[in-house]
């Protein structure tokens, strides 16, 4: 039987749901909530944050959206949410691409603006000196 493989996530999609995910800073503090305090529920989550449980529960729908935050079936019907690095370390990776490139630009327009820049020796040489040395 062959076997199919699950098409790999493009990088960029998922950096930028997390960006998005990340640029509210109440998403930022459920998810250290939840990284600080292991698995619970909305309802907890709104015990331990200043804002209401309907609201916490919009902001984990946002971050389960981007892949943030699973949800998992508890006891009594209980939604119990935990964190999801897995998005987190794609966007990482992203980042560190793009460093690479602009790192690599930058070091060719620093070799290039060195090697136009004038020579220090040539700059620095005391035109008396050359003076005496031409008699």
């Amino acid at each position: 039987m062959p076997t199919t493989s699950m098409p790999r996530p493009d990088p960029e999609a998922v950096a930028e749901a997390v960006f998005a995910a990340l640029a509210e800073p109440t998403r930022r503090s459920i998810l250290s909530a939840l990284a600080a305090h292991g698995p619970t529920t909305a309802t907890d989550l709104a015990s331990q944050l200043p804002i209401t449980r309907q609201a916490i529960t919009k902001h984990l729908e946002l971050l389960a959206a981007a892949g943030l935050v699973l949800a998992e079936p508890g006891e009594r019907r209980r939604i119990r949410y935990r964190v999801n690095a897995a998005p987190m370390a794609i966007a990482q990776s992203y980042l560190a691409a793009l460093a690479r490139d602009w790192d690599s630009k930058l070091a060719r327009l620093q070799r290039s603006l060195d090697a136009s820049a004038p020579k220090p020796e040539a700059a620095n040489r005391d035109p008396s000196s050359t003076a005496e040395s031409n008699r």
